[in-house]
């Protein structure tokens, strides 16, 4: 499989969050982000602190630990750093990462190496970097009333890894009934459907006769939702969240989506 994709996606992710850190005032570094413990300038010096860590390591280098030492000594090295030099060494580390990827073969992404869901390649750990990269940037624009990137590749890789733990979400955070299928329906700017039946176990099937509950949102809010991201409740109060059906299940459902953070 080739690697392209995934390194165009990233520079897609990249492109539009030098495009965000641009427009910045200097009081919008400080504007808290929808990861409750960092602002706008937190949310950057994360993104490049694992970034730096992975920058110069070799793929295949890392089957079966990441050196997130490397990312503790990043994030201090840059903690005295006005916003607008931190930017500057964000920026550093991403065209580290470009020419890096960009000498990498396919085999290389094809690699043993532990990612932050398990082992896994190194291919598998740039998807899961795309994913990281698209939330986050959504943590900052959301805040700041700066919507943008919500559709296109990268916005697809970060929904379809939250549609990798719907059994999860449906059988454990929703606990949806033996019996019981749940459809869930992304309205755009992504459109998907996804369909859950529970027998014995939640797992997402391709099609469903009749489901129990459907539930449609658009697939940002779906994104924010799983990520733990915002209230449930303010998405069901101005109509983000609807659903049709049992309820009560609905209402479960929609309380229940996020499954990490």
């Amino acid at each position: 499989m080739s690697s392209q994709p995934v390194v165009d996606h990233l520079h897609r992710c990249w492109a539009s969050l030098d495009d965000v850190f641009d427009q910045l005032t200097d009081d919008q570094w400080s504007t808290r982000s929808l990861c409750p413990d960092w602002t706008v300038r937190g949310v950057m010096v994360h993104l490049g602190a694992v970034e730096h860590m992975l920058l110069g390591e070799a793929p295949g280098s890392m089957p079966d630990a990441l050196p997130f030492q490397k990312v503790g000594e990043w994030m201090q090295s840059v903690a005295s750093l006005s916003d607008q030099e931190t930017l500057g060494r964000y920026r550093q580390v991403v065209a580290g990462r470009k020419e890096e990827l960009a000498a990498m073969s396919d085999d290389d992404f094809a690699l043993p190496c532990m990612t932050p869901v398990g082992p896994g390649t190194y291919g598998r750990f740039m998807d899961v970097r795309v994913f990281d990269f698209w939330v986050h940037e959504q943590d900052i624009r959301t805040p700041l009333a700066m919507p943008g990137h919500e559709s296109g590749p990268a916005a697809e890789v970060a929904i379809r890894e939250i549609e990798m733990s719907l059994g999860y979400i449906v059988g454990k955070k929703i606990g949806l009934p033996d019996g019981r299928a749940l459809t869930i329906d992304l309205t755009g700017p992504v459109d998907r459907m996804f369909h859950v039946a529970v027998d014995g176990r939640a797992r997402q099937v391709d099609a469903l006769d009749a489901a129990d509950i459907t539930l449609r949102t658009d697939s940002t809010t779906f994104a924010l939702l799983a990520c733990g991201r915002i209230d449930p409740q303010g998405a069901i109060d101005d109509g983000r969240v609807t659903w049709d059906g049992d309820p009560e299940w609905g209402d479960r459902a929609a309380r229940n989506l996020a499954f990490t953070m």
